[in-house]
């Protein structure tokens, strides 16, 4: 699903370091930065 700048994230969780399990929610009234990387050892 896109998200254009502006617009509400949608809902989700994910596997934070360490196998925890976090979501959106539990960052309300913060500001998020998310950034992704490819796993060590792939062609990413």
């Amino acid at each position: 699903m896109p998200v254009d700048a502006g617009d509400v994230a949608p809902s989700f969780s994910a596997l934070a370091d360490g196998g925890r399990r976090v979501s959106l929610e539990d960052f309300r009234g913060k500001t998020v930065v998310l950034y992704f990387f490819p796993r060590a050892d792939t062609a990413g």
